[in-house]
């Protein structure tokens, strides 16, 4: 594949979209295959895409974090999490 896929807007992908697409791009740059412009171009949409990794990660931290035990250690509910 020596095209880089830019039809889905990165903000609009789920983590595993993300993340095959990232996959993607690593190996075309580990390859050395595609003309140093493209590289460029292939490097900054896979910044792009490890932000949205992290960021989609972070969602999913913060998620689990507020789960709530009882007194039993089982859960009872979700703690509201600011920002969510």
């Amino acid at each position: 594949m020596s095209e880089t896929p830019v039809e889905t807007p990165v903000e609009d992908m789920s983590f595993e979209q993300a993340m095959a697409e990232l996959e993607q791009v690593v190996g075309q740059l580990e390859r050395g295959e595609v003309p140093l412009e493209q590289s460029i171009k292939l490097y900054e949409r896979g910044a792009l895409l490890k932000a949205r990794c992290e960021t989609k990660l972070k969602e999913a931290e913060e998620k689990v974090a507020a789960i709530t035990l009882d007194a039993n250690g089982e859960p009872q509910g979700l703690k509201p999490v600011e920002g969510l």
